[in-house]
């Protein structure tokens, strides 16, 4: 008898491919195969950091895909990346799965699909495979975005995302939330806005489709959101480096060099800042928060990417890393964030806080700090 067999499809930010991964490596161990599907673009990034031990994936079958896109350039915004990977992927998804169809020991035989994709889930349905919807966040958030609909009811936001009430609550057992902490509601410009609003509405609506709702995430920190909504199952959580010596999907090489600094610190000293691996600044956004942290006077470890701005000017992070370097308390290096985000480390002096976007990322953040905290 062929093992089982699942086409895993992971939406296109760091966060959500490592996660994915992760939950790979823990089918493999239960008798499964994977199909791990990437964009090209993504596909080539990872590869280029696996080691040649790690090249060897056992079990996991690495696949790519074309997105759609022409330039470097144009992977840098989300917007146009979700477009071309939804307009070119179905089409290949259609096409792997009748392939495998064809092998009688390699048939794909369900999938599991990052909800952010959840369009995908209509592939599924056509192919007549059963399919699971992934979350790689929080319960809390999945469960606010599943209750949109009786949000506009209860007159919490209009038919358009937009907020009536400012807090509201899901469940007793919950907190109270701020509308102005909705997902949707963090983008300035209105039209953003309410594209994301009108995508998060459409990838609800497809995961009704789905058979079972899992989510990176577990019951001894999110209980009352569980409770809340019963048909999110918690799989999590999902943790970085579980399994040694395996690669966890990194799209930029890992640099560890600012570790022995760090645990030259004090404990909850040092100020983090992220934003994930699809957040863009302008040039004026990007000068504001670096001279924000250096008018802090905090010892901060900034996670940069090479490409953190949408006018990219190596001169401006060069100028301010000599500049912070200056002082007798700063420090520097190179490394990565916990969810694989290569960075330059600036460094000045003591307080603890994480600044983070990308709700994949954010998560990972959270858990890798769950992991290793010491108490």
């Amino acid at each position: 008898m062929s093992l089982p067999h699942a086409l895993v499809l992971p939406y296109l930010a760091q966060g959500h491919v490592i996660p994915l991964l992760e939950l790979s490596y823990c089918l493999i161990d239960d008798g499964f195969k994977i199909t791990f599907v990437n964009t090209e673009y993504n596909h080539k990034c990872a590869l280029a950091n696996l080691s040649k031990k790690e090249s060897e994936m056992k079990g996991i079958n690495l696949v790519a895909v074309p997105d759609g896109l022409d330039s470097d350039e144009d992977h840098k915004y989300l917007w146009r990346l979700d477009d071309g990977f939804q307009k070119n992927m179905p089409i290949f998804l259609d096409k792997l799965i009748q392939r495998s169809n064809e092998s009688a020991d390699d048939k794909i035989t369900c999938m599991i699909i990052d909800q952010t994709v959840a369009w995908a889930l209509k592939v599924a349905k056509k192919m007549g495979l059963r399919a699971a919807a992934f979350w790689p966040a929080s319960a809390a958030f999945l469960a606010t975005t599943l209750s949109i609909p009786k949000l506009i009811e209860d007159g919490v936001i209009d038919a358009e995302g937009i907020a009536k009430q400012q807090m509201f609550q899901l469940d007793p057992n919950m907190p109270p939330m701020d509308t102005s902490h909705l997902m949707w509601t963090g983008f300035s410009d209105p039209e953003l806005q309410q594209r994301a609003f009108n995508h998060i509405v459409n990838n609800t609506r497809a995961m009704e489709i789905a058979e079972p709702i899992i989510c990176n995430s577990f019951k001894e920190i999110e209980l009352p959101a569980f409770t809340h909504a019963p048909n999110i199952i918690p799989v999590g959580p999902l943790l970085t480096g579980e399994w040694f010596g395996k690669p966890i999907g990194h799209f930029w090489p890992e640099d560890a060099t600012c570790m022995a600094w760090l645990d030259e610190q004090p404990a909850n000293s040092v100020i983090y800042v992220a934003f994930g691996s699809s957040t863009i600044f302008n040039q004026i956004q990007f000068q504001e928060l670096a001279l924000g942290l250096e008018l802090s006077g905090r010892t901060f470890l900034w996670a940069v990417r090479p490409d953190p701005t949408s006018e990219t000017r190596d001169d401006c992070l060069e100028g301010f890393r000599d500049q912070v370097m200056t002082r007798k308390d700063c420090g520097l290096g190179t490394s990565t964030e916990g969810f694989g985000t290569p960075f330059y480390c600036l460094f000045h002096v003591p307080l603890w806080l994480e600044f983070s976007t990308g709700r994949g990322e954010e998560w990972s953040a959270f858990l890798a700090g769950i992991q290793h905290w010491k108490g």
